[in-house]
């Protein structure tokens, strides 16, 4: 037996197992030769050896969304935006194109049209309600098609059917953002994309404690060739935010079914007060991609809605104000209620024109529902949105 502490077994021994993941912050994993290392890159093993290549946290949580979108061999990332650039760098090169829907979270627009063309990728955004507006952006170079099912934050839902039948007749890669609609309403992988992305952040882990991404290719060369750039590039997720995640994600199913049914409601209840110009909710009859939501998710519209305050960014302001218990943040998916104004958040790189011609004006709402008791929130919006506009 060996008394010397340092080179003591770093953990005891135990005949039983814990319930609870346990968190291991190593940065780094010690191997007993030269032989075993090898063995472990070269893939005949399995095992760690630096923690920016991978983890047993990350691990454990990837594999867990692996089972929700029916897949094997997603990984983790420091967040949603290092999913999507993992997703992009690892698949486009010098002088290939891509489409991406026309209304991407802010910075995915910024990421395709800003920052990729500095490397030579170029970007079309097109309407993905129109397959014929995606066709028509489709170039001799074009690679791939990235798109939200239902997008941020004006929730008009993709003709996903007419997109991937599009991207087979032009050998294209299609490129799924499911952080809004999450596994619980499509399983993009199962229904044709190529590849699936999520900010763990949101609805997944739901609590507004971590931020972590998610990414999974069909092929295992692509997903590799992505792994390899999120490693190179440091997009790696802390074992604590991806112990967190996997504690979120127990709970994903509930949360997610209590948000939507409240979302139900509340877009219901929005619809009813003096003040509210316009209610987007797909799974209302009057949202203009109704009939798709319900062929495509299945009656579930998730938990965003969407709405305009008339009298603009005055109304807006004195609404929010008149809310102080309710959380005006950029974010979504949190076990509790909040409320974002894409002008001044997630969109504002945008001209007023351009927000404009989007359908998101200074008084635009986008609300995440909560899991809170609905009745208490209906009054919350029911006064703020009076106080707004008298």
């Amino acid at each position: 037996m060996n008394d010397d502490p340092v080179k003591r077994p770093p953990w005891p021994e135990s005949a039983s197992r814990p319930v609870v993941t346990p968190i291991s912050p190593s940065v780094v994993y010690s191997s007993p030769s030269l032989d075993a290392l090898d063995a472990q890159y070269d893939g005949e093993v399995h095992g760690y050896a630096y923690s920016r290549e991978g983890h047993p946290n990350a691990e454990v949580l990837a594999q867990k969304i692996d089972a929700l979108e029916g897949t094997t061999g997603g990984f983790i990332t420091g967040s949603g935006m290092a999913a999507v650039t993992a997703a992009l760098l690892g698949l486009l090169n010098h002088g290939d194109h891509i489409i991406g829907g026309d209304q991407l979270y802010g910075r995915s627009m910024r990421l395709l049209t800003q920052d990729l063309p500095r490397f030579g990728i170029t970007a079309t955004l097109a309407d993905p309600t129109d397959v014929n507006a995606m066709r028509a952006a489709i170039r001799p170079e074009t690679r791939a098609i990235l798109v939200e099912v239902v997008s941020n934050p004006t929730l008009r839902v993709a003709d996903m059917e007419g997109i991937q039948a599009l991207a087979r007749e032009h050998d294209l890669t299609v490129i799924v953002d499911n952080t809004f609609t999450t596994p619980r309403a499509y399983q993009a992988l199962l229904r044709g994309a190529d590849i699936v992305v999520h900010s763990v952040t949101k609805l997944l882990a739901g609590h507004a404690d971590v931020l972590l991404g998610y990414v999974a290719a069909k092929d295992a060369g692509l997903n590799q060739k992505m792994n390899d750039v999120a490693v190179t590039m440091g997009f790696t997720a802390s074992p604590f935010d991806c112990w967190l995640g996997e504690r979120g994600l127990m709970s994903f199913n509930l949360r997610f079914d209590k948000a939507q049914e409240n979302a139900v409601l509340l877009a219901d209840h929005l619809a009813g007060l003096e003040g509210v110009a316009r209610v987007l909710y797909p799974m209302r009859p009057d949202h203009p991609d109704h009939n798709r939501a319900a062929h495509l998710l299945g009656g579930k519209g998730g938990n965003m809605v969407s709405f305009e305050l008339s009298g603009g960014r005055a109304a807006a302001n004195a609404m929010v104000l008149a809310a102080p218990d309710l959380a005006f943040a950029p974010t979504l998916g949190d076990i509790n209620t909040t409320l974002s104004n894409p002008a001044t958040s997630s969109h504002r790189a945008l001209s007023p024109e351009a927000r404009a011609a989007l359908g998101m004006s200074d008084g635009f709402f986008r609300v995440s529902v909560g899991c809170e008791e609905i009745a208490p929130l209906m009054d919350v919006f029911t006064r703020a949105i009076k106080a707004a506009t008298g």
